[in-house]
């Protein structure tokens, strides 16, 4: 320890009043351009029969130095379960120090998780999916009321930005819904041929395809790709304003975010999604003529006679109404999980991820359920 009288100097000396209790005097000058001693010197003399420490205080002038300096030594004595006193230091100390010890550990993606089973997961999931089911409840409830404020013109949509959501979600997707609904159709035709090869009714994959594609399969596949495609999007792009923090913008606006950000891309899925589902459709029905006549022998216009007597309107209605609910589905699961996203770019792309899977389950349970009323109702 320094001797030196300069006022300048740091000094620090040790003492114990008691055998369990060890007195530290700061005086003088500690500040970063001083030759400070390393706490590491002083934490050596904390035997085992130490169980207090105290401190008093003379300075001159600190800054950080100090601070790093007994922020090191609490640390050390919490490791080894000796109370410290801080009454005695200044108190601008004190409060940094208590606000150095207020700030959270950062947690960084994929460090400290430890490795689940299979069923321990499942039953996480199942377990924060019924605890979220009140919060989805509500922003349902939210949704039907922002559609009550549309049906009575208490609220106005931008329609800019309405038919840029359907530009989005419906033409730019044509391209990928082709190509999924063809490679369906043809694999729904050579299913087909070959169990209807066996009774010589190969003429029947006009049927199967066609009713296939348009009341079940074309809405339901269109569902799927708009989850992965347009879903996570709206989760992503609603997530990332929540860090932003622009939806807490809209709100002290006096903006309702569901009236200008989750209705139009509602409304926006409600329209297109059934007008893609009837274009899957026509997709797939032409992939089954194609494999048809070029690999089954059946004829052009054979095929064209009985795709048309198999279909009825009833089979474009359901597959119109289950195409609306499931792009309903999927806008209420993307806006849902952006809106809940947190304020991170983890925390994003968790939303996205959830979105999709939201957004398949409900597919799924809306699909089973739509499918029984229409057999009972005989549709």
């Amino acid at each position: 320890m320094p001797t030196d009288t300069d006022a300048t100097a740091w000094r620090l000396t040790t003492s114990q009043p008691d055998p369990s209790t060890m007195e530290i005097a700061f005086s003088g000058r500690w500040c970063l351009d001083q030759q400070l001693p390393t706490p590491d010197d002083l934490a050596s003399g904390l035997s085992g029969d130490i169980s207090r420490l105290t401190f008093t205080t003379d300075l001159t002038a600190w800054d950080s130095a100090f601070l790093a300096y007994l922020s090191v030594m609490i640390k050390f004595c919490a490791g080894r379960g000796i109370e410290v006193e801080q009454e005695a230091l200044p108190e601008g100390v004190r409060h940094l120090l208590a606000m150095a010890a207020a700030v959270p550990e950062q947690k960084i993606a994929g460090r400290g998780r430890e490795h689940r089973g299979f069923l321990y997961r499942a039953g996480i999931a199942s377990v924060e999916f019924f605890r979220g089911a009140p919060e989805m409840l509500r922003f349902l409830g939210e949704i039907i009321f922002s559609f009550g404020h549309l049906l009575t013109g208490r609220i106005h949509l931008r329609w800019r930005d309405l038919w840029w959501e359907v530009e989005e979600v419906g033409p730019r997707a044509l391209l990928i819904v082709s190509v999924i609904s063809f490679l369906v159709g043809l694999i729904l035709a050579y299913l087909g041929a070959d169990q209807l090869r066996m009774v010589g009714a190969q003429i029947f994959i006009a049927d199967l395809v066609a009713i296939g594609m348009v009341r079940e399969i074309g809405a339901l596949m269109t569902g799927i790709i708009i989850a992965g495609r347009t879903g996570s999007a709206f989760a992503a792009k609603l997530g990332t304003m929540q860090v932003n923090e622009e939806i807490d913008a809209f709100k002290t606006l006096g903006i309702s975010p569901i009236d200008f950000l989750v209705l139009p891309r509602i409304i926006a899925l409600m329209l297109m999604v059934p007008l893609l589902t009837l274009y899957s459709g026509f997709v797939g029905m032409l992939a089954g003529l194609l494999i048809s006549t070029t690999i089954f022998d059946i004829g052009l216009f054979e095929y064209y006679n009985e795709t048309i007597s198999a279909l009825e309107l009833k089979h474009f209605a359901v597959g119109l109404i289950k195409g609306s609910v499931y792009g309903a589905m999927v806008a209420y699961s993307g806006c849902l999980r952006g809106m809940q996203c947190g304020r991170s770019a983890e925390a994003v792309g968790e939303a996205a991820t959830s979105a999709v899977v939201t957004s398949i389950l409900l597919i799924t349970i809306s699909a089973s359920i739509l499918t029984i009323l229409f057999y009972q109702l005989g549709i």
